[in-house]
């Protein structure tokens, strides 16, 4: 299909305050070049599908022209130098990823920058334009909602090292000088063939359908505990600012 790959994953969520609360479940996503997105025959295009308009890009549009536009707005000129994506394909017409990430390198192969794309159950997104240390760890204060239980404050601890045989990305929003939750992502590389795609479709189908039924799910969950919600401004799409 493509020089892609996918990863089978993990993915762990734990809330630390004002009540302890945690879960955990299994996706599998992918890992993709946007120069060389996989081309996938009719019959799988059901159950793995790339739309710009699904991440930065304009609708129609090739999707690394929104990741340029974004970057420029930052300052940086990749200058020819890859993209690579990791998130959920589009399954049965749905696809909701809660984070999007973008390793950006120059042409040389240094990095430039990484990209976490948001997106909250609002319908809103915001990118937040991170450059890591030499230990792939980068800190940025929190401007985006993304959950109701949380105000907008504090600031991410973000673990990003580019994957290789195995993933490992980490997140914990730090508030008042002490962690209040913390999700990681880990996961076992596979190849991106059509029988790694079956197989791992058939394992966790309609994979986007049950993030956003995990992430209401759960919301219930914590609302009947008698957790305060943090209500925000909303728009139809883009950046959230609170209220």
């Amino acid at each position: 299909m493509s020089a892609a790959c996918l990863y089978e994953c993990v993915v762990r969520h734990r809330r630390l305050t004002p009540v302890r609360y945690g879960f955990r479940h299994r996706t599998y996503l992918w890992l993709v070049d946007l120069d060389d997105l996989p081309v996938l025959p009719w019959w799988l295009r059901p159950i793995a599908g790339f739309r710009a308009d699904d991440h930065l890009g304009p609708a129609g549009g090739p999707l690394r022209t929104g990741v340029d536009e974004n970057l420029a707005a930052h300052g940086i000129d990749l200058r020819g130098g890859r993209i690579h994506m990791l998130t959920q394909a589009r399954v049965a017409g749905h696809v909701f990823n809660p984070l999007t990430l973008y390793w950006c390198w120059y042409a040389d192969g240094t990095p430039a920058a990484v990209i976490a794309e948001v997106r909250n159950t609002y319908g809103g997104w915001h990118r937040y334009v991170l450059y890591p240390d030499a230990r792939w760890r980068a800190e940025v204060a929190k401007s985006f909602p993304v959950s109701p239980f949380f105000p907008v404050d504090g600031s991410y601890l973000i673990r990003v090292p580019p994957p290789g045989e195995r993933l490992a990305v980490g997140v914990t929003l730090r508030r008042d000088g002490a962690a209040a939750f913390v999700a990681d992502i880990t996961g076992r590389r596979h190849p991106g063939t059509t029988g790694s795609l079956l197989r791992l479709a058939a394992r966790h189908p309609l994979a986007t359908v049950a993030v956003s039924a995990g992430i209401r799910f759960h919301g219930i969950r914590l609302f009947l505990l008698g957790l305060p919600t943090h209500p925000h401004a909303t728009t139809a799409r883009g950046d959230k600012e609170e209220q």
